[in-house]
């Protein structure tokens, strides 16, 4: 199986899919602001920091909250920074009313002052039961990074933590700014009319199944494709993350919507099954590796010209969401 593969389990289910990172000692606070990134051009790698970094080691004490950032991986350039906080015990303690903010910093060029820093704003993941924040943070190189977090439950004292994380050079994944591959994703004309055939959602938009990738690229329209699968999610994230687009079909008619079952399945008995490997493993399909997904649920804006203006992994708000389809439509 590719490495840049799916099939594999990811904690979104509980929270989201964390880095592995060194939690280190508290440092200060600070001021923040958000604002997405532009587009980056040529990757430089920084030095690598000593390990004993003074203000970057292991805390002193056990923290009473613990940061997980969620992106795999972070890479030089823009990025949509994903995030939760848990207690000791791991349990997801993120909530509307949590105030959280993150500094970062460039451990090999100067861990005293951070290089960009943000408000997290708050996203429901499913409807009040779970969120995660989300910010925007761009990398001016690959390197080791720090991350300093403060948090604040409602009327509660902030608290800071810091950990350290790689930035990678680059990462093969479709971002913005690439061109969208020109894949031949199933329609209902591939199906005999029947979205059953090829989404497990169970209540599918037949709006979803009528373009191709490849057809919308001709065409020069606009689109969204979503990669989700409801039945084999591995994240419990893909049936609310369709059920929270359905109603943007209607509200933007000239934006072409297109989801795509992001592994090989196969009808058994009128009934989309998961087509596994001989371990048991579901499968990506080939427009799955074309996409170099890591993730799903995954959605992509494209504009009229075939160029991926918006990506949002995991999770996205409706804010985000309209925001992107309002530049394209």
């Amino acid at each position: 199986m590719p490495r840049n593969s799916l099939p594999r389990p990811t904690a979104l289910a509980a929270v989201g899919m964390g880095l592995a990172l060194a939690l280190v000692g508290c440092g200060p606070g600070g001021s923040t602001g958000s604002t997405a990134p532009s587009e980056s051009t040529a990757c430089a790698t920084a030095p690598t920091p000593p390990d004993d970094l003074a203000g970057w080691g292991p805390p002193a004490t056990a923290p009473t909250v613990v940061p997980l950032l969620i992106n795999d991986p972070v890479v030089c350039g823009p990025n949509r920074i994903l995030f939760s906080v848990l207690d000791p015990a791991g349990t997801p303690i993120a909530a509307p009313d949590r105030t959280t903010s993150v500094a970062f910093y460039d451990l090999g060029r100067d861990p005293s002052k951070p290089i960009t820093k943000f408000d997290g704003t708050f996203v429901w993941a499913i409807e009040n039961v779970r969120g995660i924040y989300v910010g925007y943070a761009s990398f001016p190189e690959a390197g080791r990074f720090g991350a300093e977090f403060t948090t604040a439950a409602a009327g509660g004292a902030p608290v800071t933590i810091r950990l350290t994380f790689d930035v990678q050079p680059s990462s093969p994944v479709v971002k913005v700014g690439d061109h969208a591959p020109a894949s031949k994703t199933p329609t209902l004309a591939d199906a005999g009319g029947d979205a059953s055939h090829i989404s497990t959602d169970a209540n599918p938009d037949p709006a979803f199944y009528k373009t191709s990738v490849d057809q919308a690229l001709a065409k020069h329209v606009p689109f969204v494709v979503i990669f989700a699968t409801p039945k084999f999610c591995t994240t419990a994230q893909c049936g609310p993350t369709l059920d929270r687009i359905k109603p943007f079909v209607t509200k933007y008619p000239g934006v072409t919507f297109i989801n795509v079952e992001p592994y090989r399945l196969k009808l058994v008995d009128g009934l989309l099954q998961a087509d596994t490997d001989a371990s048991g493993q579901l499968q990506p399909t080939t427009v799955t590796d074309e996409w170099h997904l890591v993730h799903e649920p995954s959605v992509y804006v494209v504009d009229r010209d075939g160029i991926v203006t918006a990506n949002f992994e995991l999770i996205f708000s409706v804010a985000e969401l309209s925001a992107a389809l309002e530049a394209v439509k």
